[in-house]
């Protein structure tokens, strides 16, 4: 299959994930449910709570804690949650190093761009008028797998960004960061670029058909540039 980062292929447009990629939340809001699953007996670190729960929806979270607890929580858990995180990211939400910059020069090459998310869109909104990213995704390019009800690693909310593009899966690429979010846009059929320190292993599932791996977002503008410019000489 012939992805968006293939010479003969056609890249046209860029979908992020929020939370690793555009917006350090992860650790925040990580921290934030391994102090609520202590509240209830848990005994989770923070570190834990990062690799257990990093990319995952709060409903799936919810869902692993109350296996764990061996009860169900409130009906409303996942709510105050993320009401708690929505309050959170208005305050303290700050980008990823490079960020700014990146999204700067994908839209100097002209590339449309678009977000899907396993936060809600009130989280999303939350955390990008905080750093600023506002004036990237307009609430039309946001879209939130929580709140469609198929959260990554499902490649619904991929699939429906791309469809509201009015692009295939296979002339997108995927930004992320988590083996779940990677997950999501491998099933989605669409190219990957996994952003992923040195140190910090890779998905068991890799690498799949059509994926880059970078370790800081400086790195994508020139890879972006390099495939555009491949494809129009193809």
């Amino acid at each position: 299959m012939t992805t968006a980062l293939d010479p003969a292929g056609q890249l046209k447009l860029v979908i992020f994930d929020c939370d690793g990629v555009l917006v350090d939340s992860e650790g925040p809001s990580c921290r934030a449910t391994a102090e609520f699953a202590r509240s209830k007996g848990l005994s989770i670190s923070d570190d834990e709570a990062h690799k257990r729960f990093a990319g995952k929806a709060l409903p799936q979270i919810v869902t692993e804690l109350e296996q764990e607890l061996g009860h169900s929580l409130p009906e409303e858990t996942a709510f105050k949650l993320r009401e708690n995180l929505v309050q959170m990211m208005r305050k303290s939400a700050e980008p990823v190093s490079g960020a700014l910059e990146m999204l700067a020069g994908v839209r100097a090459l002209g590339m449309p761009v678009r977000v899907g998310s396993n936060s809600s869109v009130r989280e999303m909104e939350a955390k990008f008028k905080r750093t600023g990213m506002s004036q990237y995704f307009p609430e039309n390019r946001i879209h939130s797998a929580n709140d469609m009800g198929c959260p990554k690693p499902a490649p619904d909310v991929y699939l429906y960004a791309a469809k509201a593009e009015s692009v295939l899966p296979e002339n997108c690429v995927v930004i992320e960061d988590s083996n779940t979010g990677a997950e999501a846009a491998w099933k989605a059929g669409m190219a990957c670029v996994l952003l992923r320190p040195d140190d910090v292993p890779l998905p068991p599932f890799w690498p799949v058909e059509g994926s880059v791996r970078i370790t800081h977002l400086d790195e994508l503008v020139p890879l972006l540039r390099r495939t555009l410019e491949s494809q129009k000489h193809a």
